[in-house]
């Protein structure tokens, strides 16, 4: 008997919409839900006095990728923010990431070679403290740190911030965490090397909503305690929730860092200055101050707008009840994870994508094209 549909997509998110819009052009019928009110998974915005309110945290959409970024850009024209943080350490402020004029904020160097020198001077001091400690290779995060960058930055610029990210001290966290560190000796402000940057004009909202248009869209409807009825509604499923709910847990839960935020509306145009401010001390509680208005306002357009929305960020340790947000990708995660895995792979007519599903943390960019192999695939 021919099923009402051909794709059940659990998760409106930007995984679950962009293989929604690929599958109905392909002439595919496709039944999207989620759980939460409202589309966009974690990129929803909430409008507030005017201002679009990331409310699950700042996402930014860069790309090198001429394709995705052409293609976001068909649905709503993007506008031309540059992410370009800044660093609070009790009152000292230094642009992000490290460039020189962070290097002149730090020791007052003013040319390239000058920064390379106090670089490679407090560099060198870290090799030889290691092997003082009867150590050849970095075997935590401080020791990596230290050696791409010296004690200064460590100290004022990541060692506080990573702490209160990850919830331990940096002497107990893998050194793969930091891998690389970005250095770079010109004054240029510009987190991202990407060659397309930018915020959907409006809010990413209305690119969702491009993206489902054509496919039926069913809100606070959760696959998990309606498993059975919605099973049997298509011939396929694509789901892109938690991977450990899916199989309730039966293994064990897999671990994530979460965030909670605490949203102030305030009745002044301008509160910092910048979209994102870093606290990276170990004394303020939370990560990170988020203005919301500087996404999309520019120049006299913030004063124009008299209210402003911040968001404060903390990081947490996750429970069940909480959103998960950064996988905690050490030896027992990725056990279990592995072991989900080799579940997920029996399931008959289910595929597992996104970044609850796969267990990883990707960017906007990566997401849509994941999403579009995915699709590339079902479709051969």
């Amino acid at each position: 008997m021919k099923k009402q549909y051909d794709y059940l997509i659990v998760g409106a998110g930007l995984f679950g919409a962009t293989f929604a819009h690929r599958m109905t052009k392909s002439g595919k019928r496709c039944l999207v839900i989620d759980r939460r009110a409202h589309i966009g998974g974690n990129t929803y915005c909430e409008n507030i006095s005017g201002i679009n309110v990331h409310k699950y945290g700042a996402h930014i959409f860069h790309t090198s990728d001429k394709q995705i970024w052409n293609f976001v850009n068909s649905f709503v024209e993007f506008n031309r923010y540059t992410n370009s943080p800044i660093a609070n350490y009790h009152g000292e402020l230094y642009n992000l990431p490290f460039n020189m004029n962070t290097f002149n904020r730090m020791w007052g160097v003013v040319t390239p070679s000058e920064a390379m020198d106090k670089i490679a001077e407090q560099r060198d001091q870290a090799r030889r403290q290691m092997l003082a400690e009867g150590c050849s290779e970095p075997s935590n995060l401080e020791q990596q740190a230290l050696l791409l960058v010296g004690k200064d930055i460590f100290e004022k610029l990541i060692k506080g911030y990573t702490e209160k990210q990850w919830g331990r001290p940096c002497n107990q966290l893998p050194a793969f965490i930091i891998k690389r560190l970005p250095v770079r000796l010109v004054f240029d402000n510009n987190y991202f090397n990407d060659t397309y940057q930018g915020i959907p004009i409006g809010g990413y909202n209305r690119l969702i909503e491009k993206l489902l248009e054509g496919s039926e869209v069913r809100l606070n409807t959760d696959m998990l305690t309606q498993r059975d009825e919605l099973s049997k509604l298509a011939d396929r499923i694509l789901y892109t929730g938690a991977l450990d709910a899916y199989f309730d847990f039966r293994l064990g839960y897999l671990q994530y860092r979460s965030v909670s935020f605490e949203q102030e509306v305030l009745p002044i145009s301008n509160y910092q200055g910048n979209a994102v401010v870093n606290y990276t001390d170990s004394e303020t509680p939370f990560t990170r101050i988020i203005e919301h208005k500087h996404f999309e306002m520019f120049g006299e357009a913030v004063n124009q707008c008299p209210t402003t929305v911040i968001s404060k960020e903390y990081s947490t340790e996750w429970t069940p009840k909480m959103e998960p947000y950064y996988p905690v990708n050490d030896e027992r995660n990725t056990e279990l994870l592995q072991q989900y895995r080799s579940l997920a792979q029996k399931e008959k007519n289910v595929i597992f994508g996104g970044r609850l599903a796969e267990y990883k943390y990707y960017d906007m960019a990566p997401t849509i094209k994941n999403a579009f192999d995915l699709a590339a695939k079902e479709l051969c």
